[in-house]
């Protein structure tokens, strides 16, 4: 925790009014740039009006209200410890509305405002500044004082910006109207000037003495030597925009070069990383929480590979092993399937072996074995698998052991809180092999621009739907959760009494579901997996 995090903005803010060095602190205009500034070493921060009206793309003349700068403001401050001083322009109002703003401000640990004596609705002191109008003196020390009687916090500090120098006044003017600011309760004097020399400033601050603290912003005057403002007692300099701008130049650049260019090479090495990113945002600490916090998932969810046939169509291959550990790029089928299952966080995975078990002997796995496979299905060694299981029921997903994938099956399957799942390949005239999988689909809606987001339910499931009614192709992925375990572990078992259906396959469940009114969820995708049916698919798996 930073030395600082202990003590409130608003005291860290008056021990660098106050403090007998000059301080610098720099502007920002949002919680990202905030959290920036922070980290480079600033004590304290400038909420630049200019800076935030710039980045909702406004202009800095109260075009963005007074509540869209307490929003950004609350995001400033939570992303932070160190102060932060608002430019809060005119105050927002008269009296009634700065005394609601301090409020405000000091419900969102802001440690303090400037409020410039101009009229509302401002515009920014660089634009035509001799032609803009001055406040009344006496409504302005109003101001000043209602602010100071609204705070709660008795370091809450409110600075007075002279803007008599930018209106075309002189020293005079400017020295008459700070002493009765002063008066009036501010707690420092911003003196500002469009010069590009500080000749206004430092014949103020010659005259003013050390009635109370003066700010600057050198925005014009940025060539003077930041000694001059020591030698002078100057007590804070702002550099007051410089974030913006920088980010804007950076942000110009890097679009016209991907417009002209057309990739990300020449720009690459040039950018913050994304991790860099991630990291400002804290996204570590939200990593932390979710573990703490979310009920498990993937972790909770175990897998289940049917992997019990030889797989005859792979001819010599399958000889003396069967298909699942069949070498795909340097790496058994079975491995890859591991690995997809890995990088989603299942670990607990299940394989159901079969022809030639003692060749499937992957490190980490639980094997049950179906010495029945040549006269039976994947129904029973599903059905053996579900009964091998100790323990409360898991969310399980199963797939066969032929068929490769993308991680984002699992992981979408496991995101789904519905009792049963399936996916669906809506491009299935692409698969060679999807009759053998279990056949076409016909689900509630199509694979569309509708579909996204909407709960979609299976129909019909089987080789013989009508061409107009095909949706999709099942492809061989089913996620059951806890509470469904035991029902589907029954349904089976009922299947399988019946002789006729010793070999069966999941469809038949699937189908006896749907016959039972049962739903289940569809989940679409559009490839991304590859059932391993063939050389030619050897071949095409090791591009997968």
């Amino acid at each position: 925790m930073s030395s600082t995090a202990s003590i409130s903005p608003s005291s860290q803010f008056r021990k660098l009014l106050l403090s007998e060095q000059l301080e610098f602190i720099c502007e920002a205009h949002n919680g990202l740039s905030a959290k920036i500034v922070q980290e480079a070493g600033f004590r304290g921060i400038w909420a630049s009006g200019l800076s935030i009206s710039a980045q909702f793309g406004v202009r800095d003349n109260n075009e963005a209200s007074w509540t869209q700068v307490l929003e950004t403001l609350e995001f400033m401050s939570d992303a932070t410890t160190i102060p932060i001083l608002l430019d809060g322009d005119t105050g927002y109002g008269n009296f009634n509305n700065m005394q609601r703003l301090v409020r405000k401000l000091e419900q969102r640990k802001i440690a303090a405002v400037c409020i410039e004596d101009k009229l509302f609705p401002k515009t920014n002191s660089f634009i035509k500044g001799n032609a803009q109008p001055m406040a009344d003196m006496q409504e302005f020390c109003g101001k000043i004082k209602a602010g100071k009687d609204a705070q709660s916090d008795q370091d809450f500090s409110i600075i007075a910006r002279v803007e008599a120098f930018i209106c075309g006044w002189g020293l005079a003017e400017a020295l008459r109207r700070a002493e009765a600011y002063h008066q009036a309760g501010a707690d420092g004097i911003l003196i500002h000037s469009a010069l590009s020399v500080p000749d206004e400033i430092l014949a103020f601050k010659q005259e003013w003495g050390n009635r109370c603290p003066v700010v600057i912003v050198p925005t014009k005057y940025y060539a003077t030597p930041t000694d001059v403002f020591r030698q002078h007692g100057i007590s804070i300099v702002i550099w007051a925009n410089h974030m913006l701008r920088t980010a804007v130049a950076a942000m110009q650049k890097t679009a016209r070069t991907l417009k002209e260019d057309e990739q990300l090479l020449s720009i690459e090495d040039k950018v913050a990383p994304v991790s860099e990113i991630f990291r400002l945002q804290n996204a570590a600490e939200l990593q932390e929480a979710e573990d703490r916090y979310l009920p498990k998932g993937a972790e909770d969810t175990c897998a289940i590979v049917l992997a019990a046939s030889r797989g005859k169509e792979l001819g010599e291959l399958t000889e003396q092993q069967p298909k699942t550990m069949v070498n795909i790029q340097g790496a058994p089928i079975l491995s890859h399937i591991v690995d997809a299952y890995n990088a989603v966080g299942i670990k607990d995975i299940v394989v159901v072996r079969g022809y030639k078990k003692a060749a499937v002997n992957l490190p980490s796995l639980t094997y049950v074995d179906n010495d029945d496979f040549a006269d039976t299905g994947e129904l029973d060694s599903l059905l053996k698998a579900l009964r091998s299981r100790k323990g409360p029921p898991q969310s399980t997903v199963v797939s066969y052991g032929d068929v490769l994938f993308n991680k984002y099956i699992p992981q979408s399957l496991c995101q789904e809180t519905d009792d049963c799942v399936i996916f669906v390949d809506s491009n299935w005239q692409e698969q060679s092999s999807y009759a053998r999988l279990g056949g076409f689909t016909e689900c509630t809606i199509p694979n569309s621009r509708k579909a996204f987001n909407a709960k979609i339910y299976l129909k019909q499931l089987g080789d013989n739907l009508p061409k107009e009614s095909i949706h999709g192709v099942w492809m061989g992925f089913l996620k059951v959760s806890p509470s469904a375990v035991k029902l589907i572990t029954d349904i089976i078992t009922e299947i399988l009494a019946n002789p006729d259906n010793r070999k069966a396959g999941i469809p038949l469940l699937l189908q006896e579901l749907l016959k039972r009114q049962y739903p289940i969820r569809v989940l679409y995708t559009a490839g991304h997996w590859l059932d391993i049916n063939s050389i030619e698919d050897v071949v095409q798996a090791g591009n997968f």
